[in-house]
């Protein structure tokens, strides 16, 4: 049988096995997040066009991406189809993040484009739980957002990123199923 999927939305994950019958293990799932690669075990959801993944940096506890699986720099280039899947899952995010973190305020965030502070040149949109005096003045938080992937610390390793994603997709099961 030939593969049906158009491949300039499923590029960039792979998401069935060899016989493209059974889906592949999520620990063997990998997304290409413009020159940074995610692993799956660091992926807590997916849709058939958008993915919901643990940061390798937070600034926040419980700070998480989500993104199109299509490789899109700017929020105009994604197709109406995609935009919807994409705040839809932003939304189901959310309000799993605000349950888990027993907080009732998250800091929603795009950076679209370079001059916005973009340095993934993937579209993709932050999600931060927030507690109050988590910043001395609330936002903090958007000078925090910039230069938090640009210093070279406090970068967190695979496991780190693997126990919250399991943590998430445990509490996912629970909230959104």
């Amino acid at each position: 049988m030939t593969e049906q999927r158009r491949p300039d939305l499923y590029s960039n994950i792979q998401s069935l096995s060899e016989n493209h019958q059974d889906p592949i293990p999520v620990d063997d799932w990998i997304f290409k997040f413009g020159p940074a690669t995610v692993y799956g075990h660091s992926v807590v959801h997916r849709t058939s066009l958008s993915i919901f993944f643990v940061n390798k940096k937070p600034v926040v506890q419980g700070h998480v991406l989500v993104a199109p699986i299509r490789s899109v720099k700017r929020l105009a280039d994604l197709t109406t189809e995609e935009t919807s899947d994409l705040f839809n899952l932003v939304k189901q995010t959310e309000k799993m993040l605000m349950l888990r973190y027993n907080t009732d305020s998250c800091t929603i965030s795009i950076q679209d484009g370079p001059l916005a502070g973009q340095t993934i040149p993937h579209l993709h949109v932050h999600i931060l739980p927030r507690r109050e005096k988590d910043f001395e003045r609330n936002d903090d938080i958007y000078s925090e957002l910039e230069k938090h992937d640009k210093e070279e610390t406090g970068w967190r390793d695979e496991k780190a990123m693997a126990d919250e994603a399991q943590d998430l997709r445990n509490y996912w099961k629970q909230i959104c199923s």
